[in-house]
């Protein structure tokens, strides 16, 4: 059958085509372990209108999967992203989320990940230029 299927490789994703394969995967996804209650969600940190970084994740299947969280250069060093983690878990158990993971690159972000009760449960050992990439974990 595969002699005479055509393949197509692109440097962008077309917008209905990440849409079709996310449905798709998100159907056998759900057939395999329920639905997954899928919700976006974000943590902001302001001083008054002034931004200074958030967090960036999802709530999916009771996990908090956190995506990103980025603090200003200028405004490290208070405990800041401490208040995001904070903040972003809080919500996730108001969820029914039973547990949180992430990646990541930067060793004192994984230090940060650590003082919350996260432990590292994968490694990608020399990820690139020598830096090693963590996967780590919390059970609420």
């Amino acid at each position: 059958m595969s002699g005479d299927v055509s393949v197509s490789v692109a440097d962008w994703i077309d917008a209905s085509f990440e849409a079709e394969v996310a449905s798709g995967l998100a159907a056998f996804n759900a057939a395999q372990l329920g639905a997954s209650g899928h919700r976006e969600l974000a943590v902001s940190l302001y001083r008054d209108a002034d931004f200074l970084g958030g967090l960036a994740g999802f709530t999916a299947w009771d996990w908090l999967f956190l995506k990103w969280l980025w603090i200003r250069e200028d405004a490290r060093g208070a405990d800041l992203g401490s208040l995001a983690l904070d903040a972003a878990e809080i919500e996730a158990k108001k969820r029914g989320c039973v547990a949180a993971w992430l990646d990541t690159l930067n060793p004192a972000a994984r230090n940060l990940y650590a003082r919350h009760g996260y432990a590292v449960f994968g490694e990608i050992a020399d990820f690139r230029a020598g830096q090693a990439r963590f996967f780590m974990q919390k059970r609420f």
